[in-house]
């Protein structure tokens, strides 16, 4: 890009800041109404709700705020991109997108959108679709690396169903073909696909895996939405409803950057919320396996009893493991809690706040932003907080 160009996409930054999320929802609604082979692709309940309007917008935002610089959006790059490989999106995805962005923003601006602008805005859209499905690129060529690994979609069997809690049941996928299960850092997840009647339409969800790597099967756990008549939960309940022991799912690659880092031996602090606590499950089986002797600590907050999901492995690992201690928080209990409210770090500060360790953090947006605020103000250095928020990223934290 020119230095011309440059500062006539930055120049648009106020009005991004102003008006993205009516640009970004201007634009899906053109590329579905001109390409609707695309929501077999995209999640129709993020679309809904309005997450991904807002994700898209704070991306576009970004890019044209450090255009002169995208390197430094590398870590939001890699996020996007594992994303999208679980997605299967290809490089030919990248010209429709295009296609309709500048289409939109020639619509929306109107008159302020001039031939100069749009073509600096095409400039800039063509560079970003280069790194972005360069990086994915490498990503599909990582996985066909591993033993059992794929691209695309792949069948995988439902070898056994487990119900964990009032809301919450885990899936035991195996390969259909009875391959090889290609590895996964713990924390990663998967895309699963099914087709909805209620929406005529292929629809993907990505699900946490919840098992340590085993080379036998995948393991996911999936809350019941309860009342859901939306996109949003209809898959969830769909596999709780409709899928049994013996069905076939298709499956995408493992995918995702909130992973553990057990190399440092440093100490582990796992705080989440909800079904947030998936991805955990997957790092405290693989260090209390793997690294029995590295002190972790487990928080947890969810209604009440009924719904705490794997409350029996955890009081087995607590027994079995001199270096692991929970703290469970229920805001509804239905007899007496360990500790009875939202979670609270500051109740539990001398087990939470300890030298040199790592905290991952994983649950609803505000509950995220709640503890990292916490762990922020109380000395903990922001590389040392890593969190996953469920869905299209909407926090701004630095990490």
């Amino acid at each position: 890009m020119t230095p011309d160009q440059q500062q006539l996409v930055k120049a648009t930054v106020t009005v991004l800041k102003a008006h993205g999320v009516a640009l970004t929802t201007h634009f899906y609604n053109r590329m579905f109404t001109h390409n609707p082979e695309l929501k077999h692709i995209f999640n129709m309940g993020n679309q809904v709700n309005g997450k991904q309007q807002t994700a898209l917008a704070m991306a576009v935002l970004a890019y044209a705020e450090h255009i002169d610089n995208p390197a430094v959006l590398m870590p939001v790059i890699d996020s996007i991109g594992h994303k999208h490989t679980s997605l299967s999106i290809r490089a030919e995805h990248y010209a429709i997108v295009g296609q309709h962005l500048l289409a939109s923003i020639a619509e929306v601006l109107g008159e302020a959108a001039t031939p100069q602008l749009l073509d600096a805005w095409a400039t800039a859209y063509r560079q970003l679709a280069g790194i972005m499905s360069g990086h994915e690129q490498s990503l599909y060529h990582q996985q066909l690396e591993k033993k059992g690994g794929w691209t695309g979609w792949k069948p995988f069997t439902v070898k056994q169903k487990t119900k964990e809690s009032a809301e919450i049941t885990s899936f035991y996928l195996y390969p259909a073909d009875n391959g090889p299960v290609a590895d996964f850092q713990p924390g990663q997840y998967i895309s699963l696909r099914l087709f909805l009647p209620e929406l005529q339409l292929m629809q993907p969800r990505q699900y946490s895996i919840s098992c340590a790597p085993n080379r036998q099967y995948y393991r996911i756990s999936v809350k019941r939405e309860a009342g859901a008549v939306h996109p949003d939960g209809m898959i969830s309940n769909r596999l709780h409803d409709h899928v049994h022991e013996g069905d076939i799912v298709e499956l995408s690659a493992p995918a995702g950057t909130f992973t553990l880092d057990p190399s440092n031996g440093r100490p582990k602090v796992f705080i989440s919320g909800g079904v947030g606590q998936t991805p955990l499950l997957s790092m405290l089986e693989t260090l209390t396996a793997q690294q029995p002797e590295t002190p972790v600590t487990w928080v947890h907050g969810c209604r009440n009893e009924s719904v705490h999901a794997f409350k029996d492995q955890l009081a087995t690992l607590a027994d079995r493991h001199n270096h692991f201690n929970y703290h469970i928080f229920y805001d509804q209990p239905e007899v007496k809690a360990q500790y009875t409210g939202w979670v609270d770090l500051s109740a539990i500060k001398e087990n939470v706040l300890q030298p040199d360790a790592d905290y991952y953090i994983c649950g609803p947006a505000p509950f995220i932003a709640k503890h990292y605020s916490f762990l922020v103000e109380n000395g903990v250095g922001t590389d040392s907080i890593h969190f996953e928020e469920f869905g299209p990223a909407s926090l701004q934290l630095h990490n």
